[in-house]
């Protein structure tokens, strides 16, 4: 469904009823998915946070056309019984898999806005609430591929902006695809976007490194470990600023000594100690790549 930037106004009465589509890797980042959900209401919308595996676009099944067309008709047809006429997504694959796969075959009874779009165009109902300072020069971690379906590297640095003490600093690269897991799997690829990045960030004096993605933020926290750098997600600064606790646990999990001493042992038994030591606990220990 066709976005009409004119519904995406805030709206001075009743809390306008959404989905927050988090998807499915971003259940790694609960204090984000918290966080935003907290900023979407404080800008006037009732946004219903829905992810994971029971609200796949189908991706992880590419390979079955069969099973993704499924998975994708499921949360169509979920969507559409909520009554709710707007999903604001995060993930930029489902973003563009509901536009491009899943809504030509499944009609939706909603219109799709990504969520920085829907901050960006309540900017004005954000602003009064970011009243704490962030002293921080930031350097943010654009990608050229999604950027040209929604233009979020412009839309997030508008709204880092909007935060007092920030210093928002400008540097022309930016990195090839739409996140950095398009990256990882091409040999090198990530590794160089890295170095370039870090590149860009002492050629402008940044001491802090802002995501706009999960993917982005997973692959770049562990740059902390070797580097002097801060690495935070835009929702954290924005978070920060208005006052919303929004811990980066995976952060903290990521960069520790030890990951399973991080997490704790109730932790780790409440997970399952069979996928934790062969599904998390590896990607926790991963060195860095830079």
């Amino acid at each position: 469904m066709a976005v009409n930037p004119e519904s995406m106004a805030p709206d001075q009465g009743q809390a306008e009823p959404a989905i927050f589509w988090y998807g499915c890797n971003m259940t790694r980042h609960g204090e984000v998915i918290r966080a935003t959900t907290r900023l979407l209401e404080a800008v006037g919308m009732a946004a219903e946070p829905t992810g994971g595996p029971a609200s796949c676009c189908g991706s992880p099944k590419d390979a079955s056309a069969r099973i993704n067309e499924g998975m994708a008709r499921r949360t169509i047809e979920a969507f559409n019984a909520t009554g709710r006429g707007k999903v604001v997504t995060w993930c930029p694959s489902c973003h563009m898999n509901m536009q491009d796969s899943m809504a030509p075959v499944t009609t939706p009874a909603f219109e799709t806005v990504h969520v920085t779009e829907v901050l960006h165009a309540r900017r004005d109902r954000l602003r009064p609430l970011l009243t704490r300072p962030v002293p921080a020069r930031v350097l943010l971690h654009g990608h050229l591929g999604f950027n040209g379906r929604v233009p979020v590297n412009g839309l997030v640095a508008d709204l880092l902006r909007l935060i007092p003490g920030l210093t928002l600093l400008d540097e022309p690269y930016r990195a090839p695809g739409h996140m950095c897991s398009s990256l990882a799997g091409v040999p090198g690829a990530l590794a160089d976007a890295q170095r370039a990045t870090l590149a860009s960030m002492a050629a402008v004096g940044a001491d802090t490194l802002c995501t706009i993605f999960h993917s982005c933020h997973r692959e770049m926290v562990g740059l902390e470990q070797n580097h002097p750098v801060t690495v935070v997600n835009w929702i954290h600064l924005l978070a920060a600023s208005a006052g919303i606790a929004a811990e980066d646990g995976y952060k903290a999990m990521r960069n520790a000594a030890d990951p399973r001493a991080a997490l704790g042992e109730a932790a780790v038994a409440a997970a399952g100690e069979l996928p934790f030591a062969r599904l998390i606990e590896p990607e926790l220990r991963k060195a860095p790549i830079v």
